[in-house]
């Protein structure tokens, strides 16, 4: 039995008695019916030959091992040969991995010298999920700059104020944290309860709107921030990065700092941007996501020097599971990195 070509050949022939090999999809029903059948006949001998001879657990267990390979073999194959990770993996551009993701994906890849130089669908309004955590830190950072308040101040972390996806407040429950803390907690670890704790500094979702409105941002609407319905457009974030990471005005340069060494320090992105860039490039991003919905963006820094890139990527009503979006925005950036210069 071999597979080729997305095909497993079975031979059907008695030793001694040669007739054509048998040809079937990988996957179909007669396969994993004959693969359940090897592997169940495999494991019978293999339990008769322990009761008579006794090889010993190790023979045993190494044959036992490669039955259940066997059994698992048919359904990886397929999904290798047709699933949704090779049409992703596979796909020639932005259109064809949209069609692949089963959703609506949103690109916008700019230059800060040169304008936007790879976009797709980057005025539609894609929900922010927790890449809104980005633009709420750097609210929170204007505030300091602005003597409103110190990021050494603390706020008290109460029980009832910790939710789902809380890796870094649920660990100081009846304590308190920070500013500084739970900005990093919001901005590295993507915590859920450290977004309820900074709103307030920023005059809830009302002050947070008129913060992006006075730095030029028309799109993101932060409302619903804690039901996951504040949306965004790719243009806006990427407008975004820009203006609070690497330009001067919204922020104080040591504020941009602290923000980049944020979004560098982000440990919740592996498998997405970062997963598609090549060498010579350090990012610094901030993922969200949420059912059917699988966010990134990111500052790109050539390594050799010369200007950023932004690029922020957004797809929504998705039917994938979460690794194969992941794998979306991967594919993405290896897409938009073919435009990518110094």
């Amino acid at each position: 039995m071999s597979r080729i070509d997305g095909w497993l050949h079975v031979s059907a022939s008695p030793r001694g008695h040669p007739e054509p090999d048998m040809r079937f999809p990988v996957g179909s029903p007669p396969i994993n019916a004959l693969v359940a059948r090897v592997a169940s006949r495999q494991t019978a001998a293999l339990i008769r030959s322990e009761t008579v001879h006794m090889p010993g657990r190790r023979s045993f267990l190494k044959a036992a091992g490669g039955a259940a390979l066997l059994m698992g073999a048919a359904p990886l194959l397929a999904k290798r040969a047709g699933g949704p990770g090779s049409r992703i993996d596979n796909a020639p551009d932005i259109a064809a991995l949209e069609a692949a993701s089963g959703g609506r994906l949103g690109v916008h890849l700019l230059h800060p010298a040169r304008g936007p130089v790879m976009t797709h669908r980057e005025d539609e309004a894609f929900p922010t999920a927790s890449t809104i955590k980005f633009a709420l830190s750097a609210a929170v950072l204007a505030r300091a700059d602005a003597g409103a308040l110190s990021l050494d101040d603390r706020i008290p972390v109460r029980a009832e104020d910790v939710r789902a996806g809380a890796p870094v407040t649920g660990r100081h429950a009846g304590k308190d944290m920070t500013v500084r803390d739970i900005c990093r907690g919001c901005m590295v670890w993507s915590d859920n309860p450290g977004v309820d704790l900074l709103l307030p500094l920023v005059g809830g979702e009302a002050g947070f709107e008129a913060f992006l409105r006075q730095h030029g941002d028309a799109d993101t609407v932060p409302r619903g921030i804690r039901a996951g319905a504040s949306t965004t457009t790719p243009r806006a974030m990427t407008h975004n990065l820009r203006r609070f990471v690497l330009e001067d005005g919204a922020l104080s340069r040591s504020s941009r700092l602290q923000l980049a060494d944020w979004l560098i320090e982000n440990r919740t992105g592996d498998a997405r941007i970062r997963a598609g860039m090549p060498a010579g490039w350090r990012v610094g991003d901030k993922t969200g996501g949420m059912q059917n919905v699988s966010n990134d963006i990111a500052v790109l820094w050539p390594l050799t020097g010369g200007a950023p890139w932004l690029l922020a990527l957004y797809l929504r009503e998705s039917p994938l599971e979460a690794s194969d979006r992941d794998a979306v925005l991967r594919r993405a950036t290896e897409l938009a990195a073919v435009h990518l210069r110094g």
